[in-house]
């Protein structure tokens, strides 16, 4: 079976070494020296200057959107994981959708300008596939319309935008950590800000809003993560930069083997370095989509149609006109990558979307 991914995990002996110190401490949670060293030695990779590790992806957006004390309307995107447009619905605000662009799938400034209304108070945008917004554009449109930013980084690990790291841009950034990242804590996420102050009050956030034992200083929430899973993140990273090598490697691969199969692929950002989190192929039609993945599916592989369906038909938000993510979401097919899929596989996989086509 070739799955759509599969999590990269350390030689066992690395991730006992941490564990066995969790033995000796007898700490499992709760703000521990894994946490903390994790937290350091992921600032100083990533080059940032603040971030908090959280429990999840989800909890970092839901944190986020507490954080900023938003209220009202929040344009975003209908084309991500439903955890974007969840958290802001369980956050008590209004998820209102402007249409993605077409060759980039990224939310389309123009039209976070066109859905700006008095009610507006922030704009929650999803580097799709690591492949950064239009940042400048969504900058100057916050600034012009006194709006906050959010940037849902999930997929961006490793990713650059002008020579710093994404997760540098927006009021806050958030990503994930999950067992399908390319880097991963087996659950988990995190939350950066430029900004010291705010930095704090997600601090308080994250841990049911403790100043001290006896008092609090926030509404919080737990979101905190465990040694256990600090401890596989610690263990990951040594081998995160061989991992964006060997998918930078296979992505590569699969654009040679996949000459002649009818598809396109995403316009990657120009002043980005690309992570090449994910490999999405985008067909002609929804048809030749479904001929390629049932015989894929015969042949025990499994893509993805990520992200299907739209958001925007989610039955708890208000439905508004995105006919460019309707046309994208049923046309776009993330194929299998991971650390360790073979040159065979890929050409396995290749032949065979090559055979749906011309069948």
């Amino acid at each position: 079976m070739i799955p759509v991914t599969k999590p990269f995990l350390p030689p066992i002996a690395e991730y006992q070494k941490y564990i066995e110190t969790i033995w000796q401490r007898n700490w499992l949670t709760n703000n521990g020296p894994l946490v903390n060293e994790l937290e350091l030695n992921l600032k100083e990779y990533l080059d940032v200057p603040h971030l908090l590790y959280l429990s999840n992806g989800t909890i970092a957006l839901q944190i986020a959107i507490k954080a900023l004390a938003l209220k009202g309307e929040i344009i975003t995107t209908p084309f991500s994981y439903v955890a974007t447009t969840s958290s802001i619905v369980w956050e008590g605000c209004k998820p209102v959708f402007a249409d993605i662009d077409e060759k980039t799938l990224n939310i389309d400034p123009l039209k976070i300008e066109a859905a700006i209304t008095p009610n507006t108070s922030a704009i929650l945008a999803t580097h799709v596939y690591g492949n950064p917004c239009d940042i400048d554009a969504i900058d100057k449109i916050a600034k012009k319309h006194n709006l906050k930013v959010i940037y849902d980084a999930a997929h961006c690990f490793g990713t650059k935008y002008k020579g710093k790291s994404v997760f540098n841009y927006g009021d806050i950034s958030t990503t994930s950590f999950h067992a399908t990242k390319l880097f991963h804590t087996t659950e988990g996420g995190a939350v950066f800000t430029q900004n010291a102050d705010l930095l704090k009050k997600i601090a308080y956030l994250r841990n049911f809003g403790h100043h001290g034992p006896e008092e609090f200083a926030e509404v919080g929430i737990n979101g905190k993560n465990s040694e256990f899973h600090a401890a596989m993140g610690l263990a990951n990273l040594p081998f995160i930069d061989k991992i964006l090598a060997s998918r930078q490697q296979i992505s590569i691969y699969y654009m040679e083997a996949l000459k002649g199969l009818d598809v396109h692929l995403i316009e990657l950002n120009q002043d980005a370095d690309f992570n090449y989190a994910y490999f999405p192929i985008i067909f002609k039609n929804e048809d030749s989509l479904l001929k390629a993945l049932s015989l894929l599916n015969q042949n025990w592989i499994y893509p993805r149609r990520y992200f299907y369906p739209s958001l925007n038909d989610l039955h708890y938000v208000e439905k508004t006109a995105t006919p460019i993510t309707d046309k994208i979401c049923r046309r776009v097919l993330c194929l299998p990558l991971y650390y360790g899929l073979s040159t065979e596989e890929v050409d396995f996989i290749a032949r065979l979307l090559l055979r749906a086509q011309n069948n």
